[in-house]
C-alpha cells in the first residue's frame, strides 16, 4: 500500500460543466425547458445510465411514457455532447497546480460508459489523472462504498492518505465512511483553501 498523500476528483460539477439545459434550450421554447427537464428527463433517470443502464433501454422506457417527446428523447443520446458546457477553469487550475507539485491525482465519476468518450476527447486535463474510475464502466455508482474501494484496491492506495472532492455531499460522506478525507466542493477558491488545510503535512 502506498503512503503518499493523493487527491481524488469528481468530474461533473467540479471540473466539467454538464447540464441538459444546454441542449434543450436549442430544441424547446425557453418557457418549456424546465418542465421538460423535471418531468421527462429528470436527474434520477439520468443516474440510471451512470450506473450502467444502456441509453437505448432507458430512452425506450421514457418514450413509452412520453411518446409525444420521442424525437426530444432520442436527442438525449444522439446530441449528448451538446450538454457539455466546458471546463470549470478555476478548478482546472487547482488540478494543474496539484499535478505540477507532484501530488498523485485520480478521478471517480458518475458517468455513463456510452458517453464518457466525449469528455476524453475534449478535455486534455484528464491526462493529469493516474486513473479514472467511471461508474458506468464499473456498473456501480457513488455513493455506494464499493466503488471507492475499487479505486483504492485497483491503485493500491491507503484510504487514510486520500482526499476526495465532490459537489454532492452524500458522495463526500461515503468517501469519509471508507476512511478518506472529504471536501464538499462549492467553488475553486473554497477548494484551494480546503486543500491547503488537508494537505499540510
Amino acid at each position: 500500500m502506498t503512503v503518499e498523500r493523493y487527491v481524488v476528483f469528481d468530474l461533473g460539477g467540479v471540473l466539467i460543466d454538464w447540464d441538459p439545459r444546454y441542449l434543450y434550450r436549442k430544441l424547446l421554447p425557453s418557457e418549456e425547458v424546465e418542465a421538460f427537464i423535471r418531468d421527462v428527463v429528470p436527474f434520477d433517470w439520468n443516474v440510471q445510465m451512470d450506473a450502467g443502464k444502456p441509453f437505448a433501454e432507458a430512452i425506450a422506457e421514457r418514450i413509452a411514457a412520453h411518446p409525444e417527446d420521442t424525437s426530444l428523447l432520442h436527442a438525449y443520446f444522439e446530441r449528448w455532447s451538446e450538454m457539455l458546457g466546458g471546463a470549470l477553469e478555476g478548478t482546472v487550475e487547482v488540478l494543474e497546480t496539484l499535478d505540477a507539485a507532484g501530488i498523485p491525482l485520480y478521478a471517480l465519476t458518475n458517468w455513463s460508459a456510452e458517453t464518457f468518450h466525449h469528455a476524453e476527447t475534449r478535455f486534455g486535463f484528464l491526462s493529469c489523472f493516474r486513473d479514472i474510475l467511471v461508474s458506468g464502466r464499473e456498473g456501480i455508482k457513488k455513493p455506494n462504498p464499493e466503488i471507492y474501494r475499487r479505486l483504492l484496491k485497483r491503485n493500491q492506495l491507503s484510504a487514510a492518505e486520500g482526499v476526495f472532492i465532490d459537489d454532492m455531499l452524500p458522495n463526500v460522506q461515503a468517501a469519509e465512511a471508507v476512511g478518506m478525507s472529504g471536501i464538499h466542493f462549492h467553488n475553486a477558491a473554497q477548494l484551494r483553501l480546503a486543500l491547503d488545510r488537508v494537505l499540510v503535512p
